[in-house]
């Protein structure tokens, strides 16, 4: 008997009921080989969300299950998907505020099936068409709003220097269902619309680094809306910090010398890059990239000085 094919189209949804039909109908316009389910997981929303999930499943195209995740996070619910996910071959993820573009999900199914990759990602577009675009906000500071484009050409991933996040990124659900512990880092959650996160980076280092086969797909692509708050120099500045403090309280290897657990080292870097931070903004110079170095530096110390803490 002929296995057939099932493909979970997933995305995670907070307080975001005003965009769901517009999402939804994007993702029920999607041509594939194979027949696919949306799976929405609602993440305790306090708006109508429940409401609006109800309505569009009952709507023809490609069948809509929605659960409600209780534990708050993206973390959360996200695991949540991949548990749902758990009798499907292949799951993709998107995210509550993107829009799928035509081909998106043939390109993931073609490079799993056909190209045997484990894990694929593509193109995340940051979509300016209702909003105005800062003059400051250069093209190399977009990859920190999700923006991921590393060309026309579909390629295998080697290491950690091209990442795809779960914005747009698809799995082989052998990954996770012959690897229980494979699954997205509690420690790198985001609860709510705030600043942080990270998880769908640890797993993507995660994955390169035990070997499993990553592919980019230049077919797979995803507008990107990106709300107003987020295009503000503070919002990448505490990005940058919040970063800094988490690789130090969970990664960094401690160091014999140093004050309240901050080695030496960092005091001297953090004052290198506050230095040129300072001398460019004198200078009228663009600073944003550099000030953010600072910030990432301010958080490594107070990351291992909160480290230092909790083992005193």
């Amino acid at each position: 008997m002929t296995h057939k094919i099932k493909i979970t189209f997933a995305f995670c949804t907070y307080n975001r009921a005003a965009r769901l039909e517009k999402l939804i109908t994007a993702m029920r316009a999607q041509t594939c080989s194979f027949p696919f389910e949306i799976l929405a997981i609602n993440n305790n929303s306090q708006d109508n969300t429940l409401e609006e999930l109800q309505r569009l499943a009952i709507q023809s195209g490609a069948p809509l299950r929605f659960v409600t995740e209780t534990v708050q996070g993206i973390v959360a619910a996200r695991n949540r998907a991949i548990d749902e996910a758990m009798g499907s071959d292949i799951l993709i993820f998107i995210d509550d505020d993107e829009i799928p573009l035509p081909g998106l999900l043939e390109g993931a199914c073609q490079s799993i099936l056909h190209d045997g990759a484990d894990c694929v990602g593509g193109r995340v577009i940051v979509d300016f068409s209702d909003q105005k675009r800062p003059d400051w906000l250069s093209d190399d500071l977009l990859g920190f709003l999700a923006e991921v484009n590393h060309g026309d050409q579909d390629f295998w991933i080697k290491d950690e220097k091209t990442p795809i996040w779960t914005a747009n990124v698809a799995y082989n659900m052998d990954i996770f269902t012959n690897n229980p512990e494979i699954r997205f880092d509690k420690r790198y959650d985001r609860i709510g619309n705030v600043i942080g996160g990270g998880s769908d980076l640890m797993l993507f280092k995660s994955l390169v680094n035990k070997g499993f086969k990553l592919r980019y797909c230049s077919n797979m692509a995803v507008l990107h809306s990106v709300e107003p708050w987020r295009l503000h120099r503070r919002y990448f500045l505490k990005l940058h910090f919040l970063s800094g403090y988490r690789t130090a309280f969970y990664e960094t290897l401690e160091y014999k010398q140093g004050i309240f657990g901050i080695p030496f080292y960092l005091f001297i870097q953090t004052f290198k890059q506050f230095y040129l931070s300072l001398t460019l903004l004198l200078k009228s110079k663009p600073y944003m990239r550099q000030t953010m170095n600072f910030t990432h530096a301010l958080g490594l110390m107070y990351g291992c000085f909160s480290r230092w803490k909790s083992a005193h």
